[in-house]
This record gives structure tokens, sequence and C-alpha cells, in this order.
């Protein structure tokens, strides 16, 4: 039997597997596959394994399996979901989180909210750094601009005139193939000094409504590019992020919502 809960973090939805509630618990692609399923399974993008951390002041280590069952190095709307499950089972709606993942050690401060409802949670991200070598593809596609980028996992951001006009289906696929290890592709234009929209293909996942780690990489480029400031809002389908990024690591600010308990048999 598996004990999971369900929350998202602006429609980008999470099943997540506290290993107290799951004795033996441990990575399964297949499991993943199964209880993902949007109409044979549960339904989410990902599932989220909360494991023993390696460090006794840590809360937890995180293992986020995708729907098609690969293995993410981060999400930046997964683990505001992770979070929001860890202070629900401590009985808590305040306070800090130490999460490990692939990527190092992420800080967790919530801001407001309510953990068995909604609860808005700032996240240090970390830094981002050059990603791979621009493809072909990338290059050819009908950008303004264009960079690749990583904060843990892959990012493309191309900047465009319309968002809203990509076939996410048909061009995100596209892009990712022509990258090894595959590749977030992020959709952006400037809606003003302080906001951008971003439209995502996510990796493991397809379209999704929102992309934490991506809102994060795209704020960032944006500055790079001088469309935004230093506090930048990311608007997305699922709703809107904030993400802060004049330090030496990028802050990321959004809710999570919790959804429900579940029990796979």
């Amino acid at each position: 039997m598996l004990r999971l809960t369900k929350h998202h973090g602006l429609g980008n939805d999470f099943l997540v597997a506290l290993a107290e509630l799951n004795p033996d618990l441990i990575p399964d692609p297949d499991v993943a596959r199964a209880v993902c399923d949007r109409r044979r399974g549960v339904g989410a993008d990902g599932l989220i394994l909360a494991l023993e951390p390696s460090e006794p002041e840590h809360d937890a280590c995180m293992v986020l399996l995708n729907a098609d069952g690969s293995e993410a190095e981060i999400s930046g709307n997964g683990i505001r979901c992770l979070g929001q499950a860890l202070l629900r089972h401590s009985g808590r709606s305040e306070g800090d989180l130490l999460i490990e993942t692939s990527g190092g050690v992420r800080h967790l401060r919530t801001v407001r909210g309510e953990a068995d409802g909604e609860v808005w949670i700032q996240v240090d991200m970390g830094a981002a750094t050059c990603g791979p070598e621009l493809g072909p593809v990338s290059l050819e596609y009908p950008a303004t601009r264009r960079a690749t980028r990583d904060i843990g996992n892959p990012h493309l951001v191309l900047l465009v005139d319309a968002p809203s006009l990509v076939d996410l289906e048909v061009d995100g696929p596209l892009l990712e193939a022509e990258y090894s290890d595959g590749m977030t592709v992020h959709f952006i234009r400037a809606l003003g000094p302080d906001q951008i929209e971003l439209r995502v293909w996510e990796r493991g996942a397809g379209v999704t409504e929102a992309c934490g780690s991506g809102a994060t990489v795209a704020a960032a480029v944006a500055g790079e590019w001088g469309l935004v400031g230093d506090h930048v809002r990311v608007a997305m389908p699922g709703g809107e992020a904030v993400v802060d990024i004049s330090g030496d690591t990028l802050l990321l600010t959004g809710p999570a919502s919790f959804v429900a308990e579940v029990i796979v048999p």
C-alpha cells in the first residue's frame, strides 16, 4: 500500500510519498508511470519521494520521477509541494526546511498561508549556469533571442513575439529532441519592466501549466537580456510566480496547494 498526498503549484501537480509513512520506499519508474497516469492512475506531472536525508539537520532527500518515469534533478513547483507535505505531516504551517536534491541542498521558507490549504513558499533555487551548446534547430527557430541554462536541470529559453501562438506539442518535442539529455523548453515575452509571460514544454511531462525551475531560469535570462529588473513576476497559464534575481542565488516564491490524501493499494 502506498500513502500519498496530492498537491499542485500553479497547476503543475505532484504526488508526494513520505518515507515515514511508506516503509521501504524506493524510486520505481513503473510505479511513477502508473500513479501519474491521468486515466488509469491518480494523475500527476510527477511523483516525489521524500527519503531519509543524509544529514540530521536536513528535513528530507527529494527524488522526483516525472510522469514518464524519468528522473528530474529539481522542480521549483515540486519542491514547494514537498515542502507543504512535510509541513502538513509535522502539523505546521510555517517555518524553514532544508531539502536535499541532486543539485544540492535547497532552503525553503514559508511566506504565508496554511499547509492544509494554500501556502506560499520561497525557495533558494541556487544559481543558473551555462547550459548545453545551442543546437541547429534552436538556432534556426524563429525567436528574437535564445539561451540555454542549467539550474540542476537543463532549460532552453526562447524570446518570441507571442508565446500563446506557439504549438507546444509540436515545437516543444522538436526542440527538445536535439539535446541528448532532453530539455525543458520555454517560450517567453516581456509584458513590462517587471513581468514576463512564459509557456513551457517540460522534459518528462510535456505541456504543463507552470514550471518553477523554468520560471526561475526564464526570469534570470530576461534580466540578462535587459528586459526586466531584479524582481520579476512570471505569468504562466496556471498563475503567477515571483523570482528575485538580484543576489548570488535565485529566489522563487509561489504557492503550493494541498489537494487530497490518496491511498494506492
